[in-house]
């Protein structure tokens, strides 16, 4: 009995051991799930506090912060997985509005030449146009703008004079099909310190593609510093004008003086000078008072020169039109082959020309010992006034008292002289050729020249070696002109044949 009781005893007493070891073990999870709540919205303030001070830059007081976060975790059971970096914001203003960030750089494709009428005004570039400042560097930097631009446009505006020294529009980095629109006046400087010791040009455009220079404007070389200093000027055709009392003037007439009295460099420069371009015109513009050649083209393809004026004379493929010319020496082809030299000057037309009071008309000239050849050339319609020498080939140019004779020469083949009328005074046609390459295929028709009785002796047709066609009657007959071919022509060696 006692040994039951105490069994029960002893049962009850473990039930009730067992009871509280239960009730202990629930009261710890609870303890410890209450500890993790609170833990949680500890954290959640916490958190609350790092998402504010995120938004400022990172700084070494941030890292001092998360390392004691990451201590406080140790007495936990469970280590939490740790927060994914955030990238941090970009800062606000002081307005507290937000600041968006600027999208990546990304670098733009490269794109084409701008197109279409982009007009560069020479004004807009500091030029003056009194005549008296020196707008060089103005019409520099309008260039320099035009030429970043396909299908520009740079302006000389009307009214106003622009004083510009020599200067180069160049290529061959600039865009094609530029327009220089001139309807203003350029002027040269008349002061040797401009020119140092002499240039060859005074405006050049070089090396670019479809290059246009047209406008109602003028330039003006204002040269009368230059013809002072070797008037008069020698021309190898003043031989053959000769005055009725034989005599050649002794004193004569000097132009207007510079105004400057010091000596102008020796080496002339050319007016306006177009090199190594492709698609050139020019239209409408005036040039006039050149030190030395008004136009003219080295190394060019495709010329187109029409409705302009020169008031004194002035490649491949040129076409030269609606000019108004005089008084001056003509419009000539030449002179070529100087000091033993190459020439090759082909496919050149000239037509719908006038000319008056000028020495010579239309003219080809070659120096003795040249090599090359000039083939394919067209004068037609050319309408002259009081012209001393209207029609000249003149394989024995000479711009001296005396030349050495040589038996090389720039031959001359095929030539065309349609519509030639007007008046003459000293010859109407002057053809010398040379001996070993004589003149062929020279072809005239519709030639009507009268004479003008005026100072000088006057001389009929001359022609020596010139072989060709009389295609219809002419005025005064030019029966000088031998029909067909020469008996014999020298050939030309391969180094001469261009």
């Amino acid at each position: 009995m006692m040994m039951r009781k105490g069994l029960r005893l002893r049962s009850i007493t473990m039930v009730m051991l067992m009871a509280v070891l239960v009730w202990s073990v629930t009261l710890e999870t609870c303890i410890a799930r209450r500890g993790r709540h609170w833990r949680h919205n500890h954290r959640s303030s916490s958190d609350l506090s790092d998402s504010l001070s995120s938004k400022k830059p990172k700084s070494h007081g941030n890292s001092h912060h998360n390392s004691h976060n990451n201590n406080n975790n140790h007495h936990q059971k469970s280590k939490p997985k740790p927060k994914p970096k955030q990238k941090t914001p970009p800062k606000a203003d002081d307005n507290n509005s937000p600041v968006i960030s600027p999208p990546p750089k990304v670098q733009p494709p490269s794109l084409p030449p701008l197109k279409g009428s982009q007009v560069f005004n020479v004004m807009n570039f500091g030029a003056k146009g009194d005549g008296k400042c020196d707008d060089t560097k103005a019409f520099e930097a309008a260039w320099a703008a035009a030429c970043k631009v396909e299908a520009s446009m740079m302006t000389v505006p009307p009214e106003y004079t622009f004083l510009v020294g020599p200067i180069s529009f160049s290529g061959p980095y600039c865009q094609a099909n530029i327009v220089f629109q001139l309807d203003g006046t350029i002027i040269a400087p008349t002061d040797s310190k401009s020119w140092g010791k002499g240039l060859m040009w005074w405006l050049e455009f070089t090396k670019l593609k479809g290059i246009k220079v047209q406008g109602k404007g003028v330039i003006d070389g204002r040269g009368s510093g230059w013809w002072q200093q070797d008037y008069p000027f020698i021309d190898g055709e003043t031989k053959l004008i000769v005055p009725l009392n034989n005599s050649v003037h002794q004193n004569p007439p000097m132009p207007e003086r510079s105004e400057l009295d010091w000596k102008m460099p020796s080496i002339k420069p050319t007016a306006l000078r177009f090199y190594g371009s492709i698609g050139v015109e020019v239209s409408g513009i005036t040039i006039q008072n050149s030190p030395q050649c008004h136009l003219k083209f080295d190394n060019c393809i495709d010329v187109e020169v029409h409705d302009m004026s020169v008031s004194s004379p002035g490649c491949s493929n040129v076409f030269v039109h609606n000019v108004n010319c005089g008084p001056g020496h003509g419009i000539s082809i030449g002179s070529l082959g100087k000091d033993s030299t190459k020439a090759c000057v082909s496919n050149i037309t000239v037509r719908d020309v006038a000319m008056h009071n000028t020495m010579t008309g239309v003219r080809i000239k070659t120096w003795q010992g040249g090599v090359g050849s000039v083939k394919g050339i067209l004068f037609s319609n050319i309408q002259l006034n009081e012209v001393q020498l209207p029609i000249v080939i003149d394989q024995f140019y000479c711009d001296h008292s005396k030349c050495k004779n040589q038996t090389s020469a720039v031959a001359v083949e095929g030539v065309t002289y349609e519509r030639i009328k007007g008046t003459y005074t000293v010859k109407p046609v002057h053809f010398a050729c040379s001996d070993n390459f004589p003149c062929v295929d020279v072809q005239l028709s519709a030639i009507e020249l009268k004479p003008v009785q005026e100072k000088y002796h006057m001389s009929d047709p001359f022609c020596w070696q010139t072989f060709g066609e009389l295609n219809t009657p002419t005025l005064p007959p030019i029966d000088c002109l031998q029909i067909g071919k020469p008996a014999r022509n020298r050939v030309q060696s391969d180094h001469d044949v261009c």
